[in-house]
């Protein structure tokens, strides 16, 4: 059985990963600081697959409680989630971001080398793209950013493409996510973001909860269909069951490996909003308010890489996305 480690691995993409990751047959270390997330998710991670996953409360930063970690356990691969992904704060605390994203990552394959573990999936975002000239955006895109959370994403896929191009025995894959939506069908575990939330449907979830009181939608006069902004929104299940893919395949594949992950369809703000109430029957108050400095009017992806080298293709609709989210929601009014 290979052992890996998911860093970050409470948090909403790794719980749902982890699931599926011991369903696979993994052997599964969790570390986490516990920054934006909470313990009692292994409560629910046990409860979902029928075994609690070892958990250790460490920082990426922290070298010491790492390489005692390493000596510990033999792991096969690391799948790296942990970092901080709130883009407006990234903007008023970008040495946090930093820090946390890029000088963690770092420390993290220090380790990991001297360990002699040199599989690493890396979780990472299509803000690298900045604002692509066209759709659907494939990997060989230009990359540029936006903000600081997308250049800490930039700065690590890049460290990690020097780092395997300075020795081949590492094997890097990085997978460039969408926008993530949806939760586990039980409603168990979900989306449980701190404060008020930075995305999309967390924010209409919760003010169908009666939680907040209404969405704000920036802007309505992009150039597309109905003049909102549009993007691909992926189920978190079909994300975690691409990081099943590539920690399955790393042995067969090499060198560093970019793939997209989304549906390939895009949808409006609006899109989702009405699509929202017509399958929850629920209203969301929402208002126009001006655009957010840093939006871009479009933006899906071209997914096909993945399927030709992972086998992996994006399986549920934006119905079934809405219709878990909700669930989780409702199920879960205050989160954890």
């Amino acid at each position: 059985m290979q052992t890996v480690l998911v860093t970050g691995g409470t948090g909403y993409i790794g719980s749902h990963t982890v699931i599926q990751l011991i369903a696979a047959g993994f052997k599964v270390v969790i570390i986490d600081n516990l920054s934006n997330s909470k313990e009692l998710v292994l409560d629910r991670i046990e409860k979902l697959s029928g075994v609690r996953p070892d958990f250790y409360a460490y920082d990426i930063r922290n070298f010491d409680a790492l390489r005692e970690l390493f000596q510990q356990y033999k792991f096969s691969s690391v799948i790296h989630f942990a970092g901080l992904k709130a883009v407006g704060e990234s903007t008023q605390l970008p040495l946090k971001y930093y820090d946390n994203n890029v000088a963690g990552t770092v420390t993290l394959c220090e380790v990991m080398a001297e360990a002699g573990c040199k599989n690493i999936v890396f979780s990472s975002s299509a803000t690298v793209y900045g604002d692509p000239g066209t759709v659907p955006i494939t990997e060989s895109f230009a990359t540029s950013t936006t903000n600081p959370y997308g250049s800490s994403k930039l700065m690590v896929e890049n460290i990690l493409t020097d780092l395997q191009s300075s020795d081949p025995e590492w094997t890097v894959v990085l997978l460039r996510y969408f926008n993530p939506i949806g939760a586990h069908k039980s409603g168990i575990i979900g989306e449980d973001p701190k404060d008020i939330p930075n995305n999309l449907l967390p924010y209409v979830t919760q003010v169908a909860v009666g939680k907040l009181q209404q969405l704000s939608v920036f802007g309505n006069d992009y150039p597309t269909k109905d003049g909102t902004g549009v993007r691909d929104y992926i189920h978190v299940e079909d994300l975690a069951a691409a990081h099943v893919s590539a920690a399955e395949k790393l042995d067969a594949l090499s060198g560093t490996c970019i793939y997209n992950l989304g549906t390939g369809q895009g949808y409006s703000v609006l899109d989702i909003v009405n699509t929202f109430e017509s399958v929850t029957g629920k209203a969301v108050n929402y208002q126009i308010t001006e655009r957010r400095p840093g939006d871009i009017a479009e933006c899906w992806a071209d997914a096909s890489l993945a399927k030709q080298q992972l086998g992996w293709s994006a399986k549920k609709g934006l119905q079934e996305m809405l219709e878990d989210a909700w669930r989780w929601q409702s199920n879960n009014p205050d989160g954890y």
